[in-house]
């Protein structure tokens, strides 16, 4: 449920006439949508950011009615790197543009991946990166379906040590998802994969990469939605604390949207 911004002058027209207002008024030029969500582990691309451990995350979407919007996504990360007096934060910007005709969505954009004060003074590397996306979805009736490309050019932080060479990312993915009719449970099904040596699989060094998929289902009651997923990947990411942070686990969560 979105907080809905109209017009001085639609103001003006509901103000005059209440009786008639409900009917009348033009749909909303903007709106304005928030998530908070607690999860027991946070996985990027099936490998967890958060080394098996909770993550808070929230997010807030603007979005005008021809179609373009705006949004910020954060959550609380480990970065396995810096000391522990540093800020552990990931937040994405995203823009984007999305267009619905007859049950498919096209939506093509941009995200940046930004990490404050992830280095400690003197280090070079880079953490930061953009990368542009398009998806394809189809609804049809309680079922859809969606494809998805993600494509990063060449940049310092998608180096296998951060600092250089640059390389490029492509990551392909699709997903799937049925409502149960007259139920307020959803079931879900993901998979991608990441295309050659990629900074978050350490035996991904080769031009194979890696695959991930996860299966899941939600319970939405009224504001709250509450999911459950199983998460897993055919790649190895042995962590600081010498966790696989890429092997197979269930993740939990509980969100409120406004």
């Amino acid at each position: 449920m979105g907080l809905k911004i109209f017009s001085f002058g639609a103001l003006l027209l509901a103000t005059a006439t209440p009786a008639f207002a409900e009917d009348t008024d033009p749909p909303p030029a903007i709106t304005i949508n928030g998530t908070a969500t607690l999860v027991s582990d946070y996985r990027f691309r099936g490998v967890s950011q958060t080394d098996k451990n909770f993550a808070v995350q929230g997010s807030l979407t603007i979005t005008h009615k021809s179609g373009f919007y705006v949004s910020v996504w954060g959550s609380s990360v480990d970065d396995y790197v810096t000391a522990s007096t540093q800020a552990h934060q990931e937040i994405d910007i995203i823009g984007g543009y999305k267009t619905t005709f007859g049950g498919t969505t096209i939506d093509i954009g941009a995200l940046y991946y930004f990490y404050p004060k992830s280095r400690l003074p003197g280090d070079v590397s880079s953490s930061n990166f953009i990368e542009p996306y398009v998806s394809v979805s189809h609804t049809i009736g309680p079922v859809s379906a969606k494809a998805t490309v993600n494509y990063a050019p060449k940049q310092k932080a998608l180096s296998l040590n951060q600092i250089g060479p640059s390389r490029d990312s492509l990551y392909l993915a699709g997903d799937f998802a049925l409502g149960i009719p007259k139920t307020p449970i959803s079931l879900a099904a993901h998979v991608g994969h990441s295309f050659g040596p990629s900074w978050l699989a350490t035996d991904a060094l080769g031009a194979k990469g890696y695959t991930d998929w996860n299966l899941g289902a939600s319970y939405t009651y009224k504001v709250l939605t509450f999911g459950v997923q199983y998460v897993d990947t055919d790649a190895t990411f042995i962590t600081t604390t010498g966790r696989n942070a890429s092997s197979s686990g269930v993740v939990g969560s509980i969100g409120v949207s406004f």
